[in-house]
Order: C-alpha cells, then sequence, then structure tokens
C-alpha cells in the first residue's frame, strides 16, 4: 500500500500544513474523520490567499484530499473481510488530474485482479460493500456523491483488471456519444490506494490504446472544439446576460480537453494537464514557447476560480462576474482566454478541423 506524499509548498505556514499532514495521516478512528475534514477545509479555504499559484494550489488541495481519503479508505477496509487478492482504488476527473479546487464530488472507481469473469463477479460481492461504505464516509467528509454515480460503490465501476481493460478497448473501438463522454472522466484515472501497479498497468494499455486510435481522438477533438472561450468579437471577455462567464465549463476545460487529447495521442502517461502539456506538448508540435504560455494561462483561470470559490465560501456558482476583478486581472483573463483559443487552433490544425 503507498502512501501519500505532499509536495513542498512556499508561501503557507508550513508547521500548520505539516501539523495538519500529520493528523490526516495518523487518523485512527472513522468517527473523527468528519471534524478533521472540516478543519482541512477550512485550511484550504486560505490556499488561495497564500500567493500560491493556480497550478501548486489544486496540486496541494489535490494531495490533502488524497491523505484523508486514503487514511477514510484504510479504516474502511479495516472493518470488511476483503478477498486475499490485489485490489486499488483509482481517482478519477479533476481528482484524477491533481486538479481539485474547493468544490469538488466524489468520482473513483475501484479495480481488483480476478482469473476469470464468474470470479470476477463473486469478488466484486465482496469488494461492494467495502466501497460503498467508503463512499458514505468520504460523503461525510465533504466529498459529495457524484451525481452520475461514477462511484467505486456503483457495481459499474467496481471491475477487475480484465473488466476495466475492456471497457477502455471498447470505448476507443467504438466511439460513440458516450463513450466519449466517458473519456473526459475516466481517461483521467491515476491510483490512489492499494495496489497501484494495477492502476499503472490500466494506464500503459489505456496509453497504448488511444496512441494507435485516430478515429477515437478525432472525435474527441471535435466534441472538444464545439466549447468557445467566452471572447467578443473584438478580443474582450464575453459574458451572459447576467455579466457572468462560467470559468471552468468556458475556461479550464478548454486547457484540459486539449492536453487530454495530446497525451492520448502520443501514448503519454501523464494524467495532470500541466505535466500533459509539457510531455505531449512537443509530440503534438507545440513548441516550448507555447506549452509554457499555455501551462501559465491554465494557472491563471484555476487562480481566479479558486479565489471566487473561496469569496463564496467554497461554493463556486457558474456564474462568475468579470467586473468584479480589479484592471490587471481583467487583463490576465482576458490573455489566459486567448491563449485557450490558441491552444484549440493547435487542436484545429493537428486533426484538419
Amino acid at each position: 500500500m503507498a502512501c501519500v506524499s505532499l509536495p513542498e509548498m512556499p508561501g503557507l505556514p508550513c508547521i500548520e500544513l505539516a501539523a495538519l499532514s500529520g493528523e490526516l495521516a495518523a487518523l485512527g478512528d472513522l468517527a473523527l474523520a468528519p471534524e478533521l475534514a472540516r478543519r482541512l477545509h477550512d485550511f484550504q479555504r486560505r490556499i488561495p490567499v497564500s500567493g500560491l499559484s493556480g497550478e501548486a494550489a489544486t496540486r496541494l488541495i489535490s494531495r490533502l484530499n488524497d491523505q484523508l481519503t486514503a487514511s477514510v479508505l484504510a479504516l474502511v477496509a479495516r472493518r470488511h473481510r476483503l478477498p486475499p487478492t490485489e485490489w486499488c482504488w483509482l481517482a478519477m476527473g479533476s481528482e484524477g488530474r491533481d486538479e481539485q479546487t474547493l468544490v469538488t464530488d466524489q468520482d473513483n472507481g475501484l479495480v481488483f485482479v480476478a482469473t476469470s469473469s464468474s470470479e470476477a463477479q463473486a469478488l466484486r460481492e465482496l469488494f461492494l460493500p467495502f466501497a460503498r461504505e467508503a463512499n458514505e464516509h468520504l460523503a461525510a467528509c465533504g466529498f459529495t456523491r457524484c451525481p452520475g454515480e461514477i462511484m467505486a460503490g456503483n457495481p459499474a465501476w467496481c471491475l477487475s483488471l480484465d473488466e476495466w481493460r475492456g471497457k477502455f478497448i471498447d470505448w476507443v473501438r467504438c466511439p460513440e456519444p458516450e463513450a466519449l463522454l466517458n473519456a473526459t472522466i475516466f481517461f483521467d484515472f491515476r491510483p490512489l490506494y492499494g495496489h497501484f501497479e494495477l492502476g499503472v498497468s490500466l494506464r500503459e494499455l489505456v496509453s497504448r490504446l488511444t496512441a494507435d486510435a485516430p478515429a477515437f481522438l478525432h472525435l474527441m477533438a471535435v466534441n472538444a472544439l464545439a466549447v468557445h472561450p467566452p471572447l467578443g468579437f473584438l478580443g474582450d471577455v464575453a459574458v451572459d446576460d447576467a455579466e457572468t462567464v462560467d470559468l471552468k465549463k468556458l475556461g479550464s476545460r478548454l486547457f484540459v480537453d486539449t492536453a487530454r487529447i495530446l497525451a492520448l495521442a502520443s501514448g503519454v502517461s501523464a494524467v495532470n494537464t500541466f505535466d500533459r502539456l509539457r510531455d505531449a506538448g512537443p509530440l503534438g508540435c507545440m513548441k516550448d514557447y507555447e506549452i509554457r504560455v499555455a501551462q501559465a494561462a491554465l494557472s491563471q483561470i484555476l487562480r481566479l476560480r479558486l479565489e471566487h470559490q473561496a469569496s463564496q465560501s467554497g461554493m463556486e456558482q457558474a456564474g462568475f462576474h468579470p467586473s468584479s476583478l480589479h484592471e490587471i486581472d481583467r487583463v490576465i483573463l482576458r490573455e489566459a482566454l486567448r491563449q485557450a483559443r490558441h491552444l484549440q487552433q493547435r487542436l484545429k490544425l493537428n486533426y484538419s478541423l
């Protein structure tokens, strides 16, 4: 069972961060988890005003959440007679990408080893009570249940390694609308707790599979380009009738979707968007300067989202008012969205769209 490590993050009270991290690692009673989670989330709401970049802040939030999740999983596992086979808890979506903000729900799954389909069904019945209880305890800790039931406690996402392989193969070889939607969540997985080798093995399969699936990637690119950055004719930030803009759907998502396609096309195993741009960007014909600018733009959008969430007590509303920004941040937002448009242009060139 691998442990969760925290990156070094200057700009925050190191003693408090170290103490909180130690408490998360030493959690020994599930009854204490919700209160510890409340203190964790209180600390995380201070991160956006700490001076950290959007990239560093989301990585830190994600790693702290990883620590809490891993401790909860370890305690829940002790309450169940789990079968003697290797298994791994998978983090997906923004959690899988190490890009969690202050508002997040659960996207997870479970993979285990089985030698046949009948054994897989029998093992699933043993793992499901554990996974469902884990989902409930995580919900009690502030990680709301996934509205789409993409959670390990759902039999559809508590699968053997071979069953997960079959899912990914079907999605890539038969790229129907549902498969393309699944790609935005399930293709951003990483092992969080358990036998990490299972998650690594599955990631290697996905990397090989998608790198040799141009039709699937072409359709993913078409879907990604259906959403445009909110820029007006003169290049200013375009708002809706309420004078707001959705910084997730029309901002950070544009970078996430493009980086995912670049990584899947080149067989790069990175899941974090910044890492994907760094590793897959050159293979997707991006110049070093383009990569650095795209990373900086995404980091700024994440920073603005985090600051907005913190001002709303952690509740992100779809409507973000650009008019609430000071002049410099308004310029930064406009330029970041322009970089999103440039990144989409790269996708258009790569796929002749």
